[in-house]
C-alpha cells in the first residue's frame, strides 16, 4: 500500500486519522492502514465536486430567469423525465415542446426543466438563454442588437441550452420563418437541446397549428427528436378554480 501523503490531506481528514492514531497509542494497539478516502464533505469525493457544480450552475439558472419564475420546478412526470436526460446527455435527450393555451403552465414548466437541469450537476457546460420569439425578432432584425445580426443568432445556436417561448406567436412573414428556420435548423443539426413553447398545438384539424405559423421545413425538424406535451387546464393567471 503507498504510504499516505499527509500534506495532500484536507484539515479533517489530517485530524480524523491523527485522532486515530493517538487512540490505538493510548490503547497500545499498533496503527495499522488507514483510510483516507474524502468523504462526500471533501475535495476529491464526486459527491463533494458535483454540488459545487450545481450551486454554480443555479446560481446562472436565477441571473438568467426572471423573478416570476425563480420559484419554478418541473412537475410533469415527461418534463423531470427529459431534464434528467439532459443532465446524463444533452447531445441524446432531443429537444422540449410544451404546447397549450394562454396560462396553463408552459413558461413555468420551462424554468422548472432548467432548473432541475442546473441542480443535477451534470459535468456537461450549463449555460442558458431564455427569451420569447418576439423578442428574438426584434434581436435579429437590423439595428437589433450592437453585436449585429449574424452574431447574434450564431450565440443563440450555440448556447447549450435555450428556451424560446411563445414560438408561432409572432405575424408569420418570409423573415420570420427564414430566421427561426435557421435557429432552429442550427440547433437541430448540432443536437443542442431547446424547450420551446407554444399556445398553438403540433397538429390541429382547422389548421390553427404550428405547421401553419411556421412552415413545414421547421416542423418536420421538431417532430423528429422532440418530446411534445400538450398543456392543459384553465388559466392559472386568472385565478380560475
Amino acid at each position: 500500500m503507498e504510504p499516505t501523503n499527509i500534506g495532500a490531506l484536507g484539515p479533517s481528514a489530517f485530524a480524523r486519522i491523527m485522532g486515530g492514531i493517538r487512540e490505538k497509542q493510548r490503547q497500545g494497539v499498533t496503527a495499522g492502514p488507514v483510510d483516507d478516502a474524502p468523504t462526500p464533505d471533501e475535495p476529491g469525493h464526486p459527491e463533494y465536486h458535483r454540488r459545487n457544480r450545481a450551486e454554480w450552475n443555479l446560481v446562472r439558472w436565477q441571473t438568467a430567469t426572471p423573478p416570476r419564475y425563480r420559484r419554478s420546478d418541473a412537475t410533469h412526470p415527461t418534463v423531470q423525465q427529459w431534464a434528467d436526460d439532459v443532465a446524463a446527455d444533452p447531445t441524446t435527450a432531443g429537444s422540449l415542446l410544451l404546447t397549450g393555451t394562454t396560462g396553463t403552465g408552459k413558461t413555468y414548466e420551462a424554468y422548472g426543466a432548467l432548473h432541475r437541469i442546473a441542480a443535477a450537476g451534470s459535468t456537461h457546460p450549463y449555460e442558458i438563454r431564455a427569451l420569447t420569439a418576439a423578442d428574438m425578432n426584434g434581436l435579429l432584425r437590423v439595428n437589433g442588437s450592437p453585436r449585429g445580426v449574424e452574431e447574434e443568432l450564431r450565440r443563440l445556436c450555440r448556447i447549450p441550452l435555450l428556451l424560446l417561448d411563445d414560438l408561432g406567436s409572432a405575424k408569420a412573414t418570409e423573415w420570420t420563418e427564414e430566421t427561426t428556420y435557421r435557429l432552429i435548423n442550427e440547433r437541430y443539426n448540432a443536437c443542442r437541446p431547446t424547450i420551446y413553447t407554444s399556445n398553438l398545438p403540433a397538429k390541429s384539424a382547422d389548421g390553427r397549428d404550428l405547421t401553419a405559423a411556421l412552415g413545414d421545413r421547421i416542423v418536420s425538424r421538431l417532430s423528429e427528436d422532440t418530446h411534445v406535451i400538450a398543456m392543459t387546464g384553465p388559466d392559472r393567471r386568472r385565478g380560475v378554480a
